[in-house]
């Protein structure tokens, strides 16, 4: 009688046993889901890190385009305002009002010879370029334009130090 006792005993535990095993399987089941999807949400996370270090480095570089281009219009500025001292102070052009011929036969003659010199312009043209040494350029706006690049360079290179700072103080 004790070993049928002993053994119901036995069986009960068993089937205590199961259900608890069947039980934790499907915790385990539970979390196994749950690590995959933690698994996927750590996959999205380094995505979206890679496409914020790229979207960071553009803004960089836009940023230092338009540093550069800010400079580049500054300069221009300056120089149109040059310009336009340069031509106030410029003489005035001198217009003269046409003459009217004082016959037919005048008329037509300047009509040939208008003609004419139409014609002859653009081979007088071609001479000319040909027997003249080529004209130097203009050495002012070079020199505007060299100082521009430097002072563009200048600007490039302090956005860079600041980047360079900013990334490696954080």
């Amino acid at each position: 009688m004790t070993g049928i006792i002993l053994d119901a005993i036995l069986m009960l535990l068993l089937v205590a046993a199961i259900g608890y095993g069947i039980r934790l399987e499907r915790k385990l089941t539970q979390l196994r889901a749950g690590q995959l999807a933690f698994a996927g949400a750590v996959t999205e996370l380094n995505t979206a890190a890679g496409r914020a270090e790229n979207a960071l480095a553009s803004l960089r570089m836009s940023g230092e385009e338009a540093d550069l281009l800010h400079d580049r219009i500054i300069k221009a500025r300056a120089l149109k305002m040059e310009l336009e001292g340069l031509i106030a102070r410029g003489p005035a052009p001198v217009v003269t009002a046409p003459h009217a011929p004082a016959t037919e036969d005048d008329a037509r003659a300047n009509e040939i010879a208008a003609a004419l010199l139409r014609r002859a312009a653009p081979m007088a043209s071609r001479e000319r370029e040909s027997t003249m040494p080529p004209r130097p350029a203009p050495v002012t706006p070079v020199s505007v334009a060299m100082a521009a690049n430097q002072a563009a360079q200048q600007s490039l290179n302090r956005a860079r130090r600041r980047m360079d700072e900013d990334l490696f103080a954080a």
